[in-house]
């Protein structure tokens, strides 16, 4: 067995610069970094051949006296942190002493500054030593500091051809400058790549200047589906902007998260979010935010990994409920209108939009549906043809205006909102974000006219969400409504879920059922939600059953009741093929304008879509 050996002083410090110098994108974050630290107010940084030929970094902070340059290059020397008392509240983005030194062990690196109130600037190199600095020699330099690091890796070379292409490697650094520019907003920043410019970025803290670097950074898309957040709670803060769950991404590319203005990547900040979406995002896709989350530094550890991408917090449960509950509030309170496009300039201001009669239910006997297979139809102008009890739809099957057919779609005997008929010219304030119906197409979707254009309704996905939301609100009131069935229901089923119907009756209680056992294989089902008498009872038992052996003990199905409701609601809500009178189509837009997260269903999928009336011009080349 070998003998053991202290290592070689270079071997051990190239081996140490391992952890902190990954690729020429991890040298880019330590000194720009070092530059934030050192109030710098506009940084330039000079790429070339994706940084393993050149990296160069200059800065207009407080700079580095002529003394201090020669330990700015030693393992473990920093300005930032000198009793534990500072570690345990870090305030600066560097401040473990290794970022320079580890970088000058695997490259030639120079370092040249003018401190401020100095008379002249100073310079000293290190090249893959003992992280000495040598040659510290009078160099002409503005207030400041600049980094310039040559031939990256050019002593370690198994550690370069892990390097990828110019290209690739260049991306990582642009990376780094953009994530670092969102949380700086008071700092310029230059990027250029082989001489050629790639970003400017000016300093500006307004509102107005914030948005633009966003945008700039992230995309203009991005801020026109965007939220804005700004939440104080018992000492914690949380800002910034998250997408509409519209706005959903294949890969979590656009995410940016910010504790103390430090971008990190943490599993209890994305758990938080990903929980505050789960209602309204589809499955496989990711949300997309830029967020900044403000906290006490006593409470928070950022010395948790070599690259400081992770942290620790003290009180790990409270900040994850924080940031779930400020998101989970902020995506609750979206509405149609805050998704509607706000410029108007292409709709003319008279624009006049017939009103459909909002009459009690049990007044529509004449109120049509209006089938489309060809075209649209305005719901105030039926051909006499359709006035009748009796009617034909387009397929030639017929549609009997029978109480089923006057039943309202709201949950829980929930009336359609009163207003008073009329065929008169309507003021564009008058008009609701998602219009008034004019016609039902395939039995599947609602065409609306609002304002800007064309709505069209996924009739199912939308009632689906109303549905939904209300049986969350009555669950959590203790005021879910039942009605007993006339004639119980026998239900066959294995032993497995005989026993799972005896020991969760207390869940089907909550959720308005009495389901009783009525032999080894078999349960009888006497009550149900009165939001579910024309569903299919069977099916959606078994579901339950379903869902309740899978979430297994009681604390949690606690944890996924709003599952349990979701599947309840999917069952109770209108189905395809069920043709619907103006007034209860109106009666939907209605309650879609009043309940949160309307915009996508249980599932996460969108409830409606909007055409403006330039989109439609295109269409038919009007104008052109």
């Amino acid at each position: 067995m070998s003998k053991i050996k202290l290592l070689p002083p270079r071997l051990a410090n190239q081996i140490a610069a391992g952890e902190v110098v990954e690729r020429p994108a991890s040298v880019v974050k330590e000194m720009l970094e070092n530059s934030l630290d050192a109030g710098a107010t506009r940084i330039e940084v000079d790429v070339e051949s994706g940084g393993v030929k050149l990296m160069r970094i200059r800065d207009n902070g407080h700079g580095i006296v002529k003394e201090d340059l020669p330990l700015a290059l030693s393992r473990h020397a920093t300005s930032k942190v000198y009793v534990l008392d500072d570690l345990e509240a870090v305030a600066t983005l560097g401040f473990r002493g290794e970022a320079l030194a580890s970088v000058s062990a695997v490259s030639r690196l120079t370092l040249t500054s003018n401190a401020e109130g100095a008379i002249a600037g100073w310079s000293a190199r290190a090249e893959g030593r003992d992280m000495v600095a040598t040659d510290i020699i009078p160099a002409s330099h503005p207030q400041g500091t600049t980094v310039e690091v040559r031939d990256l890796f050019f002593n370690t070379p198994a550690r370069r051809k892990f390097l990828r292409t110019e290209k690739t490697e260049f991306n990582r650094i642009e990376d780094v400058v953009k994530r670092l520019a969102l949380a700086n907003f008071n700092v310029t920043f230059e990027l250029r790549h082989n001489q050629r410019a790639i970003h400017s970025l000016r300093a500006g803290q307004s509102e107005a200047e914030r948005n633009r670097r966003v945008a700039k950074i992230c995309g203009p898309t991005f801020m026109e589906n965007a939220l804005v957040v700004d939440i104080e709670r018992h000492g914690l803060r949380l800002w910034g902007w998250v997408a509409l769950p519209t706005f959903s991404r294949s890969q979590a590319d656009l995410q940016h998260f910010y504790v103390n203005g430090r971008s990190i990547k943490d599993k209890l900040v994305s758990h938080a979010v990903r929980q505050a979406y789960s209602d309204v995002l589809y499955h496989g896709r990711h949300p997309a935010f830029v967020l900044y989350l403000e906290i006490d530094p006593v409470t928070v550890d950022v010395n948790v990994h070599p690259t400081k991408h992770e942290v620790r917090f003290r009180d790990g449960r409270n900040v994850h409920n924080f940031i779930y509950s400020s998101l989970h509030h902020v995506l609750a309170g979206v509405r149609p209108d805050d998704q509607l496009p706000v410029d108007k300039s292409n709709v003319n201001a008279e624009t006049t939009i017939m009103e459909q009669p909002m009459m009690p239910l049990d007044q529509q006997q004449k109120q049509d549906v209006v089938p489309v297979t060809g075209g649209v139809t305005s719901g105030t102008a039926l051909s006499p043809n359709y006035r009748s009890a009796h009617r034909a739809n387009a397929f030639g099957r017929e549609v009997i205006d029978t109480p089923q057919v006057k039943e309202a779609l709201s949950f829980y005997n929930h009336a359609a909102p009163q207003k008073a008929g009329k065929s008169t010219q309507a003021s564009t304030n008058d008009i609701p974000p998602l219009g008034y119906a004019i016609a039902q197409l395939k039995g599947i979707y609602i065409l609306a006219e609002n304002i800007q254009g064309l709505i069209v309704v996924d009739m199912h996905a939308a009632h689906e969400r109303v549905v939904y939301e209300r049986m969350k609100s009555a669950f959590e009131l203790g005021n879910v409504q039942a009605q007993p069935l006339l004639v119980p229901q026998t239900l066959a089923v294995s032993e497995k879920e005989v026993d799972c119907v005896e020991s969760h009756q207390e869940v089907f209680h909550k959720l308005g059922f009495i389901v009783e056992t009525a032999g080894p294989e078999s349960v009888l089902i006497r009550q149900i939600p009165v939001a579910l008498n024309h569903a299919n009872v069977e099916q959606l038992v078994r579901d339950v059953l379903s869902d309740l052996i899978q979430y297994g003990t009681s604390d949690r199905i606690k944890q996924h009741i709003n599952e349990l409701l979701s599947t309840i609601a999917c069952h109770g809500s209108v189905r395809a093929n069920r043709l619907l009178s103006i007034a209860e189509m109106n009666a939907l837009l209605r309650d879609m304008e009043a309940t949160e997260r309307s915009g996508q269903c249980n599932h996460g999928r969108p409830t409606w879509a909007h055409f403006s009336l330039a989109e439609m011009d295109k269409w038919f080349m009007r104008g052109q």
